[in-house]
């Protein structure tokens, strides 16, 4: 049921329909067409667009490792780390900067931007290894998604509106798939193609929060204002957490569940977010009717120990101690891109059974979670919701189930 549910959501907010309708305005220049795509998506986006446009000139594929799904004709198609940038990225990068750069004004870029795009789509101010340590840094601490692209705006050539800047004068088309709360452009990806309305100050302000160790050349670029107006670009977004919530929505419905959305813009501890559906669930669980109680975002977590894990399966293994035992009870949450944290798990399943499962082969729940290792338990009692890379990002969708 919980595969059925996932497999509809995600299919109903795969790219392919969304790039081509946001395509069917776009007419192409007399000049050069340049297509750059960065982000989790970015392989699915540029065949969409490859499909319906006459002509590309040449173009550049930048995605994570094990998502390019087969050659594009004229585009070079690339893979890199995320969620920590490394140096394939940013020679990636810096190939899509080249083809850009000699644009004229007669020039058009088509930019299809997604998620995942801060850590594969870059062109560090500061020595690689130093960037990827502060990234580390920052995902370790729980800092927000806001806090982070803030922070790696005035360490990246790119970010912060700096890629359109460096396309001028040729006019930039932007294609989003956004993957932040609310779709905030400035947010997605950390704004390589929108004007930037973070400051100086803020970023500063981050660094001190969390007590980010870093050499005195990355502490200046947090001095370097970002471009806060751009006259080149224009941008189109074109999926969001929204959508998969619906298609969640639906796919629910049409399993006989009456369904609840909770919200599309979860923002808390992923521990918290699951003992939260679980108690939920509890509390419906003698309802006659069978019922869905949807929620839509991004949780974080705080990392403590040295274990396996993304935040859907530290979600969906903080929710079974407090379903254990009921007999039609389920939590179980997902990352719409099919990849949950650094592991092959797109996230977690729980049910009433999942606890007293766990105990039986020696694992207790709150230890796990301390280690950070749900993947390892999870895997344990074949707990682990496993897609394959899906071709979209839209952040994750978490769902409590009740039903008789």
């Amino acid at each position: 049921m919980a595969d059925q549910i996932v497999k509809e959501s995600i299919r109903r907010v795969l790219p392919d329909e969304a790039v081509k309708r946001a395509l069917k305005g776009f007419a192409p220049p007399e000049g050069k067409l340049i297509l750059v795509s960065a982000g989790k998506a970015a392989w699915q986006m540029a065949a969409a667009a490859v499909q319906v446009l006459p002509r590309i000139d040449s173009g550049m594929v930048i995605t994570k490792y094990g998502h390019v799904k087969g050659k594009l004709p004229g585009i070079l198609c690339k893979e890199a780390g995320h969620p920590v940038p490394d140096e394939n990225g940013f020679l990636a990068t810096q190939e899509a900067l080249e083809l850009v750069r000699p644009l004229g004004e007669e020039d058009s870029v088509l930019f299809l931007l997604s998620g995942g795009g801060s850590a594969l789509f870059e062109d560090p101010l500061i020595p690689g290894d130093e960037l990827q340590e502060i990234t580390r840094q920052l995902l370790s601490c729980g800092a927000d998604i806001t806090e982070i692209n803030t922070i790696r705006k005035r360490l990246s050539g790119v970010k912060g509106g700096r890629f359109a800047e460096a396309c001028a004068p040729a006019k930039v088309y932007s294609i989003v798939l956004s993957d932040v709360l609310g779709d905030p452009l400035d947010m997605i990806a950390s704004g390589p193609a929108c004007p930037d309305p973070t400051t100086c100050e803020q970023a500063k302000g981050i660094a001190r929060r969390y007590r980010l160790k870093v050499s005195d050349e990355a502490e200046a670029l947090f001095g370097q204002e970002t471009p806060k107006s751009l006259n080149n670009v224009k941008t189109q977004i074109t999926g969001s957490v929204r959508e998969l919530c619906s298609a969640a929505q639906s796919a629910c419905e049409k399993l006989g569940f009456a369904t609840v959305m909770l919200t599309d813009r979860l923002c808390c501890e992923a521990k918290e977010a699951g003992s939260f559906l679980a108690s939920i669930a509890r509390s419906h669980a003698g309802e006659k009717q069978p019922l869905a109680f949807i929620a839509g975002g991004e949780t974080v977590v705080h990392l403590k120990g040295n274990g396996k894990g993304g935040r859907n399966q530290e979600l969906a293994l903080s929710a079974a101690d407090g379903i254990s035992g009921l007999k039609n009870a389920a939590v179980f949450s997902v990352g719409s891109d099919g990849t949950d944290g650094p592991t092959d798990a797109a996230g977690g399943y729980v049910d009433g059974d999942t606890c007293g499962a766990l105990k039986e082969k020696g694992l207790d729940i709150r230890q796990v979670l301390e280690e950070n290792d749900a993947y390892t338990a999870l895997e344990a009692v074949e707990g682990l919701i496993i897609t394959g890379p899906t071709g979209t990002n839209v952040n994750d969708v978490s769902i409590a189930l009740v039903w008789h």
